[in-house]
């Protein structure tokens, strides 16, 4: 039986027999352990994937139908030898090939005392039981629910359901909002009324007057005035220091969805610092700070830090204020569930009140907060279902956060994201599971309250964890599309033990590190450049340098001239892309300065400028078809390459093929050294990734056609996903393809979307499904993947959230590193499913999105 998910707007998975892809043990022993040694110092290496200290798999008999296998063990494994065609690839997942990630950090002279790892190491519990134990919601739950759904339901009539023009939102800005104070357990809104959005023109008071307007709002005559004329902006000052080039490559999309004029976002509180110390002893801790920590000689960076501490120190004694209003004294530590649960809130309340960054990211909470919930349970004053409503009623006010965008924003990240990421389980600094109670509890919200995409809900997967967790979260899964998965073992060695994921991908020590976000490349377009001596394939104005023509232009593309001239424009790319991030983050820093965010961090963080590609499968698709087939250039009057006529096949990404493969490692490999030599802002150490977002149709509108057979205007596959269609040889080839792309090059994350129909995974019951797929994910990150996101729908579920609003309001798709629900996306792509969406039971399309111009 043959299963095709095919789209091209979709991340494709074809899977070619159902035994195939329910035994995971296909996935370690396919064609890729012809090239398992790795030369290292003229020793061989065994693969990280094949050393016995980290079982591979965990043996037992996985069934589908009559045929059952045994799962392999490690001395069942035998590598193969590599082809001597192909060179073997280098071991990228190899931990003594990771990376050593520097800490620039000056120790203090005077220790502040702030810990959060080390009293949650020293009184987190450990859970390694099943999901029996966990409650349904309360009718209290169930009343509120239905209040805000209404809500909702109203909101995706309208687009934005209410914003005050006239009021910049600040810390203090709103007085006390409620949905239905009798029923709360947690309070505050962003505002004074739920969904209600706010203003936040110290971003750019252009992108406020622009969202208002698009919504039907009219923008305040007093706040245009002033935040044009009296307080510069975010904004304003990133386009007074751009060059034209910086500002040609923006208009070219060849550096695409910069944040120059919406909050950066990806900086994660320690929002737990709130509940376990209070605001008093915090902003004592940051005086600590300013009196023995931050003298010496006055450089520009001390003074500039002085500076900002002192905001931070103000930015707390805000949300001290705000929280007032509501009846709480932030100022001393919560002493119990409730006040845990709500002074961790509060925290990150206010910086969703002052920031509207991209990715508002909530952190790493799950065994926090579970110390306060076993400590009041085994004391008798809660109970289990009154822990649950607490942790639904938090859940309820994260998925309400929203902020005010404009159209084009909305474009690039399909919809309405906020990325209100949250990470559930992982290992401690012992390598012990830190699931508990509170990791399930977090994910039985998406049973109570139904799926949703916020928050992003994201398991930091290791083979060790308990196995009833691996299971449920796979059970969820299969119910819901509302997780993501990321590869522990991978992460804990570079981050430690207490990180966390901001946006989709991005791992970064919590109240440590902070990250300035930095969009993607268009590699594909970058290309193109080098082949059009630097010209724009579809203006063709002249971005790029005037790189060389190419030696024969009646010809056939020659590999390595076109490899060589790639390598020539990463290089240019490169330190275009650095300087315009330190532009856009000077100015951000100075004028839109997350004060109370950082003030949840170290005074004293590590900086990471996180860069990103896009196309990466039609570059390398691109590459290798010009080394394995014959690829002749079509050009226009101008003399700019506008097509390619491709003879002959190639070898597509994808498919486990190790002659493709290899050159997509290269490509990330090489733009990742090209980056490193640049110079970055503030000493931050930069970090790639492989993450469209959801913004690969968008970025595909804007390059013209490639050397692999894509048309002008064709979308991109999101993330590090096989262009749509290619990967013929079955889901899990697609994956190793995936895996295979180091992530020491790719330190910022590397995306991976998956999609399949339940009976894929066996005709069984709930359970086998749900076990076989623990099974694959295994299987997946101990060969080495660092991301992905798992859909799994059928087509009639699909069609019904195309037709009924209040269906696309429940159903969740996960795309490329985030979830949206599949009405934000309705209107769209109602015309699109009813022509690609097939007839059979068994054949699908998930669109990633489209544009509604498309």
């Amino acid at each position: 039986m043959s299963i095709v998910l095919t789209s091209p707007l979709a991340a494709t998975v074809c899977i070619q027999t159902l035994p195939v892809l329910s035994v995971m043990s296909q996935i370690l022993l396919e064609r890729r352990f012809a090239t398992t040694s790795c030369q290292t110092g003229g020793k061989t290496a065994v693969p990280f994937h094949m050393r016995p200290t980290i079982p591979l798999v965990r043996q037992r008999t996985l069934g589908i139908g009559a045929q059952s296998l045994r799962m392999p063990t490690f001395g069942q494994l035998r590598p193969l030898a590599a082809s001597a065609a192909e060179p073997a690839l280098a071991c990228p997942h190899d931990p003594d090939q990771l990376p050593h990630l520097p800490d620039p950090r000056p120790r203090p002279a005077v220790d502040t005392g702030i810990n959060v790892q080390k009293y949650v190491q020293e009184n987190y519990t450990p859970y390694s039981g099943d999901a029996t134990f966990l409650a349904g919601p309360t009718e209290q739950t169930k009343k509120l629910w239905s209040d805000l759904e209404r809500l909702l339901c109203t909101e995706l009539e309208k687009g934005v359901l209410d914003v005050d023009p006239s009021k910049p939102s600040t810390i203090t800005a709103f007085g006390p909002g409620y949905i239905d104070k009798d029923l709360e357990q947690v309070v505050g809104l962003q505002t004074d009324k739920p969904l209600k959005r706010a203003i936040k023109p110290l971003g750019g008071v252009n992108m406020v007057k622009a969202a208002l307007e698009s919504y039907g709002f009219k923008p305040d005559e007093e706040v245009d005035k002033i935040y044009s004329t009296v307080r510069k902006t975010h904004n304003s000052g990133v386009f007074d220091a751009y060059t034209d080039e910086m500002r040609a490559a923006r208009k070219s999309g060849i550096l695409t969805g910069l944040p120059d004029g919406y909050g950066r976002g990806r900086i994660i509180g320690d929002y737990r610092r709130v509940a376990l110390y209070g605001i008093d002893a915090l902003i004592a801790a940051k005086k600590t700070d300013v009196k023995h920590n931050l003298l010496g000689v006055m450089d520009e960076e001390k003074i500039r830090l002085r500076e900002e501490v002192q905001e931070q120190i103000r930015a707390l004694g805000e949300l001290k204020e705000m929280a007032k209003s509501y009846g709480f004294d932030l100022g001393r530590p919560a002493q119990n569930s409730r006040e845990a649960v709500q002074w961790l809130y509060f925290g990150y309340l206010g910086a969703v009140k002052e920031q509207d960054g991209a990715a508002m990211s909530l952190g790493r909470i799950d065994a926090f907060l579970d110390t306060y919930f076993e400590r009041d349970l085994a004391a008798g004053t809660i109970t289990e279902a009154e822990v649950q409503e607490l942790v639904d009623h938090f859940v309820m006010k994260l998925r309400i956060v929203r902020q005010l965008r404009t159209p084009e924003y909305n474009a690039l990240f399909a919809g309405d994201p906020t990325w209100v990421t949250c990470v559930l389980g992982g290992t401690d600094a012992n390598g012990k599971p830190m699931v508990t109670k509170t990791s399930f509890r977090m994910l039985n919200t998406l049973y109570n309250l139904g799926p949703a995409p916020e928050p992003n809900l994201t398991v930091l997967w290791n083979e060790n964890l308990p196995q009833a967790f691996k299971d449920f979260c796979s059970k969820v899964s299969l119910d819901t599309s509302s997780i993501q998965y990321e590869s522990d073992q991978l992460m804990s060695r570079l981050f430690g033990s207490d990180y966390s994921i901001a946006c989709c991908v991005s791992a970064m020590r919590v109240g440590k590190d902070m990250q300035y976000f930095g969009a993607r490349a268009n590699l594909p377009k970058l290309l193109l450049y080098t082949l059009n001596q630097g010209r724009d394939e579809v203006s063709g104005a002249q971005v790029g340098p005037k790189f060389a023509p190419v030696r024969n232009k009646d010809a056939p593309l020659d590999f390595e001239e076109v490899r060589a001239k790639l390598e020539d424009g990463m290089e240019w790319l490169a330190s275009l892309y650095a300087n315009t991030m330190n532009v856009i983050h000077y100015m951000h820093d100075k004028y839109d300065y997350e004060r109370l965010q950082m003030a949840l961090h170290d005074t004293f963080v590590r900086r990471l400028l996180a860069f990103g590609i896009s196309g990466l499968s039609v570059v390398t698709d691109s590459l290798s078809a010009i080394k394995y087939a014959k690829v002749t250039p079509v050009y226009n009057e101008q003399g700019l390459m506008v097509d390619f006529i491709v003879d002959g096949s190639f070898p597509k990404y994808g498919n486990d093929d190790d002659r493709v493969d290899a050159l997509a490692e290269w490509i990330t490999s090489t733009f990742s050294k090209q980056l490193s030599k640049q110079h970055t802002y503030r000493n931050s150490i930069p970090t790639l990734s492989v993450l469209t977002i959801t913004s690969n149709v968008v970025y595909g509108k804007k390059t013209g056609s490639t050397p692999d057979g894509r048309k002008k205007g064709e979308p991109f596959a999101p993330g590090a996903n096989p262009l749509h269609g290619r990967d013929a040889h079955g889901a899990l080839s697609s994956l190793n393809s995936v895996a295979k792309l180091p992530y020491s090059s790719c330190l910022d994350g590397i995306s991976n979307t998956f999609s399949l129909i339940p009976q894929v995974l066996g005709k069984g019951g709930e359970a086998e499904r749900a076990a076989n797929l623990s099974s694959i994910l295994d299987g997946y990150f101990v060969n080495g993947g660092h991301h992905i996101n798992v859909n799994v729908l059928n087509r009639a579920m699909l069609m019904d959230a195309v037709e009924v609003s209040e269906m696309g309001l429940r159903l969740c798709t996960a795309l490329c590193g985030g979830l949206l629900f599949m009405s934000t996306v309705r209107v769209w792509i109602r015309p699109y499913m009813r022509r690609v969406t097939c007839e059979s039971p068994v054949c699908f399309a998930l669109p990633v999105r489209m544009d509604p111009q498309s």
